[in-house]
């Protein structure tokens, strides 16, 4: 992933993190809430070759480090998004067999959005956070994946086509 990439990157993850913050998360959807942020960072990260996954991962985990909302250690996030962008680096040849196809993407994209925050959890009891009930938990969890498998059909292909647009001559080919 070149320079100007990475900060492309930046730019539309700061513009969507601002509109998470302001206006996304003030909405009140029954279960729970949704994360635009998140759906569509697991996207981005889910179609980049190599280790652009874990690069991506840990500038969307910094941004997502300053929210405002956010009771979590600074870093966290960041450690977090990076594990998962690693995950998906590695398996980033059988992940394009999911990406290929835009039901099985959405539901891919669900997925991560749950494996990604059951990992939020854990890394929290590690460093001796208290994050409620493990009832509230698991319905948090499962209402962010739902309201994603139900949006994420919006939200992902103008992702792709950023992608897709910020490719230098050189990563085309």
């Amino acid at each position: 992933m070149s320079w100007s990439r990475a900060g492309l990157y930046s730019l539309l993850l700061l513009s969507l993190f601002i509109i998470q913050e302001s206006a996304v998360s003030k909405i009140n959807l029954p279960i729970t809430g949704f994360s635009l942020y998140l759906a569509v960072l697991l996207g981005l990260m889910a179609i980049e070759e190599n280790f652009g996954g874990v690069v991506v991962g840990f500038i969307g985990g910094i941004i997502l480090d300053f929210s405002p909302s956010a009771d979590s250690p600074f870093g966290k996030w960041a450690l977090v998004l990076t594990l998962v962008g690693y995950v998906f680096s590695l398996n980033s040849e059988s992940i394009g067999d999911f990406t290929d196809r835009p039901a099985s993407f959405v539901i891919f994209v669900s997925l991560g959005s749950i494996g990604t925050l059951i990992t939020f959890l854990c890394f929290g009891v590690l460093l001796g956070e208290n994050n409620g009930a493990l009832g509230h938990n698991f319905v948090m969890v499962l209402g962010n994946a739902f309201w994603t498998l139900l949006f994420a059909p919006l939200l992902l292909p103008p992702a792709i086509k950023w992608r897709q647009l910020t490719l230098t001559s050189r990563e085309r080919q």
